[in-house]
């Protein structure tokens, strides 16, 4: 991943704009590994018993994402809303193998 400078070291609103890309694309590359590991999931699944959406697990995904974004000072409302977007495309995901519930 390319290495980004510190929002304090941009000093014009072009070198914001070029960081601010590079980190979008770092987090694109984030989001297909997590894919991967969806898809993986997908295959373990079926030997183990177990169905595409585990609510226990869900919420358990949700409240560590709110408890790690507060401990770094990202709004814990905003974390929960994208990663239960994110979660539910992912059940949809493994759905498409597994079936529905």
């Amino acid at each position: 991943m390319p290495t980004l400078t510190s929002p304090k070291d941009c000093h014009t609103m072009q070198d914001l704009r070029v960081q601010i890309d590079k980190l979008d694309r770092q987090l694109i590359d984030m989001l297909v590994m997590r894919a991967e590991y969806i898809d993986r999931a997908s295959e373990l699944k079926p030997g183990e018993g177990l169905p595409a959406r585990i609510p226990d697990r869900v919420e358990e995904v949700v409240q560590k994402v709110r408890s790690g974004s507060a401990e770094v000072g990202l709004d814990p409302n905003l974390a929960e809303r994208l990663w239960r977007i994110l979660i539910d495309w992912s059940i949809a995901r493994e759905e498409r193998v597994l079936g529905p519930e």
